[in-house]
């Protein structure tokens, strides 16, 4: 099965496409779920590969478990988010800072600064959803003291919400959706996104 999953388009660093090869390699081995769930926990606060990867060819392998994988890999995202919220609160520049400069994220940390002062809980549910690293926005969220309440529902609510769409297709549509979502996955993802911070703005602006 993971010789069928297709390549990431562009891997500017060898590393970072073996990472992406092992990450695959749990697709079929017996603790691959629990595998999903420690990815999802680091991806959230310091690791470079989305828990998705490895999400689409279990729930593909098992699709019948498709929603539960979608469960573990959201628990663990919302466990790793608050890791990297403490990194960000208690820990920025011992660690949260070198994690940021790791992956070349100053800019992004900076928009995400402006964003958090603007937009709060929409943010988080941006950075959740979307293909933005998470990480930064976790991490930015503790040093920016945002409400941990509200980033730990927005986290919730919008990671929830991605990997849920993922299981959601694979079960309902089986495994041939799979090519569909690996062409248009981000395109998936950036319109879902947009309707779920519509919620989100419905609900600042209604209640």
């Amino acid at each position: 099965m993971v010789d069928q999953i297709s390549a990431h388009p562009v891997w500017p660093f060898s590393w970072l496409r073996a990472i992406y090869d092992w990450v695959l390699g749990f697709a079929e081995r017996p603790e691959g779920e629990r595998a999903l769930f420690l990815i999802a926990f680091a991806e959230a606060s310091f690791f470079p590969i989305p828990p998705d990867m490895l999400l689409i060819p279990l729930a593909v392998g098992a699709p019948g478990k498709a929603l539960r994988f979608a469960a573990v890999c959201t628990v663990g995202s919302v466990l790793g988010a608050m890791l990297g919220y403490l990194l960000g609160l208690q820990f920025y520049e011992v660690l949260g800072r070198r994690i940021i400069e790791f992956y070349g994220a100053q800019g992004g940390y900076q928009q995400t600064r402006e964003l958090y002062q603007n937009w709060d809980a929409i943010a988080v549910a941006v950075a959740g959803f979307t293909p933005i690293p998470y990480k930064v926005f976790t991490i930015a969220a503790g040093v920016f003291h945002i409400n941990f309440l509200t980033f730990l529902l927005a986290s919730l609510l919008s990671r929830g919400a991605r990997f849920f769409l993922v299981g959601g297709l694979i079960l309902w549509f089986g495994p041939e959706i799979k090519r569909f979502m690996d062409r248009y996955f981000n395109l998936l993802t950036v319109v879902f996104g947009v309707l779920l911070i519509a919620g989100f703005l419905i609900l600042k602006y209604a209640l």
